[in-house]
């Protein structure tokens, strides 16, 4: 069955060398990179800019969007030289809609939606399609970090989703599939919003 087989890295992201050195690993195991999903994003507690650090805002800063930055450079000169390939940043509804608190999230990721257009536009060429990919509120453990249990984070969070629930894990699975895949063929520098209605109203 083809496609089966995984490899486990550990990265720090944030890390020029250790992106490179995933990369370089990849490739030696499977030959080339096709699909790079941007994943990556750090613990960041509730706060106004007056509330956080300096640091606070540059680690989010350094995961978030460096992250997506240094692993795309590490992975797309074997990604044009094997023809082409598709990149995704995970991003979020909070890139197109602001949430109290949420300064520094709400700007990496709005960050992020920019970062695919603009690479959108440079790579075109190359046949890399670049795109960002927008969640609403899924059922992971980062929302134990503002609700402390994933009860409460149903209860207030849920509602305000138009479907009235958080998203699952394999729905955005499931749209970053269609994303690398041919059937996203001709979409690049999009913002895909997976969000349960979130940003309609």
């Amino acid at each position: 069955m083809c496609g089966t087989e995984a490899l486990a890295l550990r990265c720090d992201v944030s890390s020029e060398a250790e992106t490179r050195a995933a990369a370089a690993t990849s490739v030696s195991r499977f030959g080339a990179v096709h699909v790079l999903v941007n994943a990556a994003a750090t613990d960041d507690r509730n706060g106004t800019i007056l509330d956080i650090s300096a640091d606070e805002w540059s680690r989010v800063f350094a995961v978030n969007v460096t992250g997506a930055f240094l692993m795309s450079r590490a992975v797309l000169p074997t990604m044009i030289a094997a023809g082409g390939g598709s990149i995704i940043h995970i991003a979020s509804q909070l890139g197109r809609v602001a949430a109290p608190a949420r300064a520094a999230y709400c700007t990496s990721k709005g960050a992020i939606i920019q970062l695919a257009k603009a690479m959108a536009v440079d790579h075109a060429g190359q046949n890399i399609r670049v795109n960002a990919l927008s969640p609403g509120a899924v059922e992971t453990r980062r929302l134990l970090l503002r609700y402390g249990d994933m009860a409460t984070a149903r209860r207030v969070a849920g509602p305000k989703h138009l479907l009235n629930r958080l998203g699952e894990p394999e729905e955005i699975a499931q749209a970053a599939l269609f994303l690398a895949s041919d059937a996203a063929s001709f979409m690049t520098g999009a913002d895909m919003l997976v969000d349960g209605g979130y940003t309609t109203i």
